[in-house]
This record gives structure tokens, C-alpha cells and sequence, in this order.
């Protein structure tokens, strides 16, 4: 049996590699998502007092700290039994709207877009952000990298910080915010409403205007049904910050809905000899392996997945998105991975308009910011929309408050028995009679790059010079040939 090794693959946070064997044909008989590190988080973090959470976390990784930073926070708020002033509410969310907008940005244009604006099957060395930059333009390009330094400008005013912010601490924030931060915050948010659109605009343009790009997401080779969930409000509509936890099954239904304490009656964790990441599912549906359909139970924990569980956006411009894309794809619930980058830009609109919703608040400004815990801290749950899934942090501790446990489901994680079905799928689906290129390599890699997926340890390349290796071998596993691109 011949084996294609994609290893490092490319354009995600952190490390990875797909192994594919063929059969006699040189047809896809397997493929596995492998992920080779083991960060141990979850251990090393016992003994250390729960308050040092917040800051402890937002370690893990330097792409979404800020999805660390609150998820540790909201669990030790819930072991301390306090519950922050609403100023102190408004504050983090403020923080992480902008956060959000930062993030998604720098997906879609730096990460997935280049597939697209691109070009799947495009020299390697022009899908990257300097060919997008290349293909729009240096106006466009100049946005991007706008956007982004708003963000961070607006992450570091709020939470002392550019990464890694400090501000959140158990009961509420260590920091006011001035009126004339709020009014410089207020115009950055402004000015993300309108970049939001124009990506939106420019996602139409390029993407749903080329016939091949939408016969790709609406194909059969990147679509799977799965259950889907994500955080709702009080009226089921998208939320990153706060709110229940809601899943809908393949069909759209409501499957159920829990609070943060509640998380272990509905979700359980599965092992695979040949990965380090646990495979969540569903425990109420039980663990079927990697299959889709109603009776098996891999959810999806993404962008798609939060509009396909909710009833709608809580912001007017992002709903009229939201409408747009179910009514052009047919309706709830969209099974259609690649539809994922669509969803992205539909939440970075919903981000920067909640983020003028909040900044515009005329309590964001109260001195009201902390309210000091007084109970013995014992167990806390505290969960948060990650841009690339649902994260839940889960702390026990002893009567000094020192962590005796630690639970970390990651975003990510939500995410690893779709992604490693879907990467199979598409290969299935792209390599026939041993017939395989770098560009039909890529676009396996797409299956997985919808996601989103971080993990962790982030690994960084110059454009145009990631390191790629595939090794071919024969059926007896003796090694045929060997294609690489910038490996020593």
C-alpha cells in the first residue's frame, strides 16, 4: 500500500500532517489527520492558585489568548460564586469583539482567502497573503493590516496589553475606561463596520461571481452532515461572549441546550492510538467513529456551525448576511464546509457592530468595574465562543483555591473528528489511480483549512518557502520517490 505524507501542512496555527495510503488502484483506501504535539496544559496548570488562570492561559497560544484569558476568568467567577458589574461585563466583551474582528480578519485574507483569490491550483509560492495583497491591490492590502492594528489597539487599551492582555481578574476588570478612549474605540469600530462589508463585498465579488468557487461549496467533496453547536443568547440568537450552549441535529432541530455547569452530561471525549487531540462527541448519541447522519455523534463546533445552531444575528447588518447566505444555499441547516469562510465574514460584521453597540453603552465608562470575591472557591465552568469553536474551561480547586483539576476543551478540539473525515472525503474524492500534484494536495489541505484550526504552537514560513515533503511508497512500504520543496 503507497503512502502521501503531507508534512508540515500549511496555513493553520501550529503543527500537523495528513497521511494517505493508497490502495492497489492508487485509490484513497485511508487518510489520517495527525497532530504530533502534546502541550499538557491541562497538568501542569494543577497546583497553581485559580486566580493565575486568566493570565496562565492566555499562554497556550499566542493566536487567541483572549478566548484563554475570558473562558479562565468566567470559570473563576463561577468558583468564586461572584458576578461581575455590568461595566465590568461590557468591558470584556468590548475587548473581545475587537479581538474577534482581528482574528477573522486574518483567516480569511491570510490563511484561507489565498485558496480562493488565489487560486487553489496556483503556484505555491503566490498563495499567500502577498499574492492576495498582489491580486487586490496595495489599497485593499493596507486595509488588512488597518483592521488589524485597530484591534490590537483596541486590546491593548482595554486589557493592558497588544497579546496576552492582563485586565480580567476573578469578580470583574482592573481598568476604567476614559471617555476619550471610548470616543477613539467608538471610531475604530466604525470604520470595522465598513471594512466588514467590503470584505463581505469582496467575498461576492471573487468568490460566489466564479462559478468553479461555487461549485466547489456547494459540491459534494467538502460537505458533511454533522451536528452543530454554539453559544446563544437569551432569544437563540449568535453570541461569543455569554449565553447557553446550543446543539441542532443534521436536520436543523434543536438536539439540546445547557449551561456552562452542564457541559459533562452532554459531551464526552474519545482516544485514537495515532493522535495526541481527543475526539469530542456527543454523549447523549454516543461515539459511532468518523461517519456523519443523525445517528452518529461528531458535532461541529465553527463559524457555520454557531449561524446553523442559532436563530439569527443580533446585529441588523450581519442578519441581512445571515439571511442572504442560507436563502443562496438553500436553507438551515448548510452542511457545505467551505461555506465556513462565508460564515467567518458574516460573524467579523456581527463583531464590529456589537462593538459599537458596547462602546456606545453609557455605562461602558462607570468606575463600577470589580466586585470583590468573598466566597471559598471550589469548582467553576466558564465558557466562551473561540473564533474556531466553543471553549470551555473547567477548575476545581481545594478551600485555599489552588487547582486540584483542570478541564480544557479548546476550540479546535470541537473540531477534530469533522476535519479528519473531511480531509479523507476531499481526498477520496481529488486522488484517483495514484494520480497527485501539489495542487490536488492543496485542496485536501482546503478541507481542513475551513476550520480554522489552531493548535497551539504556532509554526511561522516565509511566503512562498513552506517546507513540504511528500514520500511515495510501494505496497510492501519500500519508499519510491520523494517530491520536496525548500527541505534541506
Amino acid at each position: 500500500m503507497e503512502r502521501i505524507t503531507i508534512d508540515p501542512i500549511t496555513r493553520l496555527e501550529g503543527h500537523g500532517k495528513i497521511d494517505i495510503f493508497l490502495d492497489d488502484k492508487g485509490d484513497v483506501a485511508n487518510s489520517y489527520f495527525q497532530i504530533p504535539e502534546l502541550r499538557g496544559f491541562e497538568r501542569f496548570c494543577v497546583g497553581r492558585p485559580i486566580e493565575e488562570m486568566p493570565l496562565l492561559t492566555n499562554r497556550i497560544c499566542g493566536v487567541c489568548p483572549e478566548a484563554h484569558h475570558m473562558a479562565a476568568v468566567k470559570a473563576a467567577d463561577a468558583a468564586y460564586k461572584v458576578t461581575p458589574p455590568r461595566t465590568a461585563k461590557l468591558l470584556r466583551e468590548l475587548l473581545y469583539m475587537a479581538f474577534y474582528c482581528t482574528d477573522h480578519t486574518t483567516h480569511f485574507y491570510a490563511l484561507g482567502g489565498p485558496d480562493f483569490i488565489i487560486g487553489p491550483d496556483a503556484p505555491v509560492a503566490e498563495r499567500n497573503i502577498l499574492g492576495v495583497i498582489h491580486k487586490v491591490g496595495m489599497e485593499i492590502g493596507g486595509k488588512v493590516i488597518q483592521m488589524r492594528k485597530f484591534g490590537h489597539k483596541v486590546v491593548e487599551m482595554i486589557g493592558g496589553r497588544k497579546v496576552h492582555p492582563a485586565v480580567a481578574i476573578p469578580g470583574g476588570v482592573t481598568k476604567i475606561l476614559s471617555e476619550g478612549e471610548r470616543k477613539e474605540i467608538e471610531e475604530m469600530g466604525r470604520w470595522a463596520i465598513d471594512f466588514a462589508q467590503f470584505s463581505l463585498q469582496a467575498f461576492n465579488d471573487i468568490v460566489l461571481a466564479n462559478q468553479t468557487y461555487l461549485d466547489l461549496i456547494v459540491g459534494d467533496i467538502y460537505r458533511d452532515e454533522t451536528y452543530y453547536m454554539g453559544l446563544v443568547d437569551e432569544n437563540n440568537k449568535v453570541n461569543f461572549y455569554d449565553g447557553k450552549v446550543r446543539v441542532v441535529d443534521p436536520e436543523g432541530k434543536e438536539f439540546c441546550k445547557y449551561a456552562p455547569n452542564e457541559y459533562m452530561n452532554h459531551l464526552s471525549e474519545h482516544v485514537e492510538p495515532w493522535t495526541y487531540l481527543k475526539f469530542p462527541y456527543l454523549k447523549n448519541v454516543g461515539w459511532k467513529g468518523f461517519t456523519d447522519g443523525k445517528d452518529s455523534g461528531v458535532y461541529m463546533a465553527t463559524p457555520l456551525s454557531r449561524l446553523n445552531a442559532a436563530d439569527g444575528m443580533a446585529t441588523p447588518l450581519a442578519q441581512e448576511h445571515y439571511e442572504k447566505m442560507y436563502e443562496t444555499l438553500g436553507g438551515k441547516p448548510v452542511h457545505q464546509r467551505l461555506a465556513i469562510h462565508w460564515a467567518r465574514l458574516i460573524e467579523l460584521l456581527y463583531a464590529a457592530e456589537r462593538w459599537v453597540e458596547l462602546v456606545t453603552d453609557p455605562d461602558i465608562t462607570s468606575s463600577d468595574v470589580h466586585c470583590k470575591p468573598t466566597e471559598i472557591p471550589t469548582e467553576g465552568v466558564g465558557i466562551v465562543e473561540a473564533p474556531r469553536g466553543t471553549l470551555t474551561h473547567h477548575y476545581w480547586t481545594d478551600e485555599r483555591g489552588i487547582l486540584t483539576q483542570v478541564n480544557l476543551i479548546v476550540g479546535t478540539t470541537n473540531n477534530y473528528a469533522p476535519i479528519q473525515m473531511s480531509t479523507k472525503k476531499a481526498a477520496q474524492h481529488l486522488i484517483k489511480g495514484g494520480k497527485v500534484n501539489e495542487g490536488l494536495l492543496n485542496m485536501v489541505e482546503m478541507a481542513f483549512r475551513a476550520y480554522d484550526p489552531c493548535f497551539g504552537c504556532a509554526t511561522h514560513s516565509l511566503p512562498g518557502q513552506m517546507p513540504l515533503e511528500v514520500r511515495l511508497h510501494d505496497q510492501r512500504g519500500e519508499l519510491m520517490d520523494v517530491i520536496k520543496q525548500y527541505v534541506d
